[in-house]
């Protein structure tokens, strides 16, 4: 971020970034799962990380989170928004979670509209205890309109398909009013329509000023407005820059040890085999 001198000359300053991790290691068993020498993510800033599984990609997610925690250093290797020990309420009140295993939660009969009024409480459904207002279902109807599902409000989410599904589950994340989306696999399982508006979705996200962090196997999930991606290999950062640079032939061929073509057209990419190569 520039600003300008009372000479006129332009200085460069930097905002307090939203996560900071330097020199991480997450070990269990006696072995390290995940090391991250230096990662910085800022505010609004968007990034999709890539990988085969096991990786490390979705340990890497709960650094974030709080979920798991690193190797205990003298200077704690993660921040959030420049502090060492933030509190968790503060973390979770920034972020919400779209995940296809919260996917597999979904198991009861109940009205869209509650689920996504649930997201306010943190259940999964209207909470047992607590009084829930005509504001909260205002904010879940709401939730709903933006991303064009509003008719699913009095449907029995049991009767939907598993995209419908995967998008209610973004409007339950997006009741909270977060200021960043996490998008674990979101596309796993569904058919081409459901992926289509759960990419759909993300850009909009994406569009209203929100920072996207996608975690995902493949560059077809990755929506135009994310430029940066982190490539993940072998529990370690294999490589962490512009899309157009890392999305590349090659260098998916090193990270998924198979001969890979990547293609692109209109900001969106694509994946195959070089089969017989």
């Amino acid at each position: 971020m520039e600003t300008i001198e009372k000479d006129g000359t332009a200085a460069r300053t930097s905002a307090t970034p939203l996560f900071q991790i330097h020199d991480a290691s997450v070990v269990r068993g006696g072995k390290t799962i995940l090391h991250v020498g230096d990662f910085t993510l800022g505010e609004g800033e968007h990034v999709a990380l890539l990988g085969p599984n096991g990786a490390g990609k979705s340990t890497f997610i709960q650094l974030l989170t709080r979920e798991v925690f690193p190797v205990w250093r003298e200077e704690p290797p993660v921040r959030f928004r420049g502090q060492e020990r933030p509190r968790l309420e503060d973390i979770k009140r920034t972020l919400g979670i779209v995940s296809s295993t919260m996917h597999d939660q979904v198991r009861v009969h109940l009205p869209v509209i509650d689920i996504v009024t649930g997201g306010l409480f943190g259940t999964l459904g209207l909470p047992l205890r607590g009084n829930v207002g005509e504001r909260d279902r205002a904010l879940a109807r709401s939730a709903l309109e933006r991303l064009g599902i509003a008719e699913l409000a009095a449907r029995d989410v049991m009767t939907l398909s598993t995209g419908q599904v995967r998008r209610v589950l973004v409007a339950r994340e997006l009741v909270r009013d977060p200021q960043v989306l996490i998008f674990d696999e979101p596309c796993t399982g569904l058919d081409p329509e459901g992926m289509y508006h759960v990419r759909e979705t993300m850009g909009t996200l994406a569009a209203e000023g929100r920072s996207v962090v996608l975690v995902t196997h493949y560059p077809e999930d990755i929506i135009p407005a994310i430029d940066r991606v982190l490539l993940i290999k072998d529990a370690e950062v294999f490589a962490d820059g512009p899309k157009a640079e890392l999305l590349r032939g090659e260098v998916m061929s090193e990270l998924f040890d198979v001969p890979l073509v990547v293609g692109e057209s209109g900001g969106w990419y694509s994946l195959r085999g070089s089969y017989g190569a």
